[in-house]
């Protein structure tokens, strides 16, 4: 075998930014790429948007009514908290949507003793409604304490590149339950529609039309269209006429009943419901998803930098955006969503697929949001798309977000064999575990912590399940305790350093001052 030449061989040097993108945080394409790629990053945000609501709202006792009116509310205020994190927040292209991290301690207020006796449907419904209301108020000062008072930044010290892997990483691998395990609920929508994702986004993304890649910008908006016609074939056809009812709600595309039950126009507004009320039980659980979804939206963040082809976020802009974020779950509580708010990780991964990170996109996404939630029966209409066509592509964006996270292993010695432990423990744990949770729940009809203290079972079931802060506490403490002595360079902290500060790095400017000269008033550390 012949001898490979010291000439010869390859080396691809860490980089701060990802390469080989057309148009960056704060560059934009012509308005017309850009309205067609804040189109497409509105009907992506259809998916969680509608799935959350449909999964709660039945059992809080609603109707179809009261669904389609909560599934506009989510999408308004998904729009405004957008349009807010993008203008004051981290000014990342990120979409802050609804979240599942709240699920548990929801479904734990909807099985209250003192809701669930009340006899007339309609009526629990707003009572529960309210109820949640008042706990996502009461919760969302955690995140506006921790990010104005600039003390999540001060914790962030604690994170290095080898502590984030896990956390960014899973902020995509944790989502596997809602990919091909959903996608097989409809196979013949669902792998037809991976398929060609694939197959125009990545094999065809060469082919131009006026010089512009339109597979690659445009390849979810294309292939959602063609399988969208072609589910709404199979079902005016007959072909799931005789078929179970699960296989008809998650292949036809007439099940969701939202186009016949939503208003022409309809503008959601602050206590719509009713007003919020407050016990003290629910509030504790729901603190317990403010803090998921502050780990979850700060991988987010990190990986939504680095596809935006930005430097990363110095814990001065991080604090700010989780600031930023509690606000929104504060308006999410005074107008009424049923859930509280995240970054949404697909949207996250559409800017990799595009190779567009712009700014303006994601904000001029948000416009549509607010506009089609007023706009009853057009945004119903899409919102109709069924959600194992989301499932297929979120195959795809997951994926490319949890191999965001494990590029910041570039930066770190894995020949180390400190790092590999803590690499492989921290992403092992950090699905065995929520899985471990999910199977429990599933089969006892109630999670692995069952006292008679609610609020403390809503507290260990919904931090456990969530696979990036699991994955965030393991890899915390063991990267700040584990032969913790000379290694700073082995973990990569010669590098992430240069960006704990706004002024450590010229770049920050850049992409991180805030607009209309506010840097004036609110000055970066």
């Amino acid at each position: 075998m012949a001898e490979v030449k010291p000439e010869e061989i390859v080396t691809h040097p860490p980089m701060d930014q990802l390469q080989g993108f057309e148009y960056c945080i704060d560059s934009n394409p012509s308005w017309g790429e850009a309205i067609a790629l804040g189109f497409q990053h509105y009907i992506l945000a259809l998916g969680a948007a509608v799935m959350i609501p449909t999964l709660l709202v039945p059992l809080m006792g609603g109707s179809d009514d009261d669904k389609v009116r909560v599934v506009q509310t989510l999408l308004f205020v998904t729009g405004i908290n957008t349009l807010l994190q993008t203008l004051f927040g981290t000014r990342l292209p990120t979409i802050v949507g609804g979240s599942y991290a709240f699920v548990v301690p929801i479904i734990s207020i909807i099985h209250d003793s003192s809701l669930t006796r009340i006899t007339d449907d309609h009526e629990r419904f707003l009572q529960t409604m309210r109820a949640i209301q008042g706990a996502l108020i009461v919760s969302s000062c955690i995140q506006i304490v921790l990010g104005y008072s600039q003390l999540w930044g001060i914790f962030s010290r604690f994170f290095s590149p080898l502590g984030m892997v896990p956390v960014v990483s899973l902020v995509g691998f944790g989502l596997f339950d809602r990919g091909f395990p959903v996608v097989g609920r409809c196979v013949e929508i669902g792998v037809p529609m991976l398929i060609l994702f694939i197959a125009s986004s990545q094999y065809l993304k060469h082919l131009q039309v006026r010089r512009l890649p339109i597979l690659e910008r445009f390849s979810l908006l294309l292939t959602i269209t063609i399988i969208w016609v072609y589910a709404h074939l199979l079902t005016v056809g007959g072909a799931y006429k005789h078929r179970p009812e699960r296989t008809q709600i998650n292949c036809r595309t007439d099940r969701a009943n939202l186009i016949s039950s939503a208003p022409w126009i309809k503008v959601p507004y602050p206590l719509q419901w009713g007003a919020p009320t407050f016990d003290a039980g629910h509030s504790f659980g729901m603190m317990a998803a403010v803090l998921v979804s502050l780990i979850e939206s700060t991988g987010a963040y990190n990986a939504a930098a680095r596809l935006a082809s930005a430097t990363p976020p110095p814990a001065y802009v991080l604090s700010r955006g989780i600031g930023w974020q509690g606000i929104g779950v504060l308006l999410d509580g005074l107008f009424g969503t049923a859930t509280g708010s995240t970054v949404s990780v697909e949207n996250v991964g559409l800017l990799g697929s595009t190779r567009v990170g712009s700014r303006r996109v994601v904000q001029i996404s948000a416009g549509f949001m607010m506009f089609f939630s007023v706009l009853g029966k057009f945004g119903a209409l899409f919102a109709s798309i069924p959600f194992t066509i989301f499932a297929a592509v979120y195959c795809v964006l997951f994926g490319i977000v949890a191999a965001v996270g494990l590029s910041l292993l570039q930066f770190t010695n894995m020949n180390s064999m400190r790092n590999l432990f803590i690499t492989g423990v921290s992403i092992f744990l950090g699905l065995s575990i929520p899985q471990y949770f999910f199977r429990y729940t599933a089969s006892a009809q109630h999670g692995p912590a069952h006292t008679k203290a609610e609020w403390f079972n809503d507290y260990i079931n919904t931090i456990f399940s969530s696979p990036p802060t699991v994955a965030l506490i393991v890899a915390v403490f063991l990267d700040n305790t584990l032969d913790f002595k000379g290694t700073a360079g082995d973990r990569g902290m010669p590098w992430w350093s240069r960006f704990r500060k706004f002024k450590g790095d010229s770049r920050n400017e850049e992409f991180y001052t805030l607009p209309f000269n506010l840097n004036r008033f609110f000055p970066p550390r």
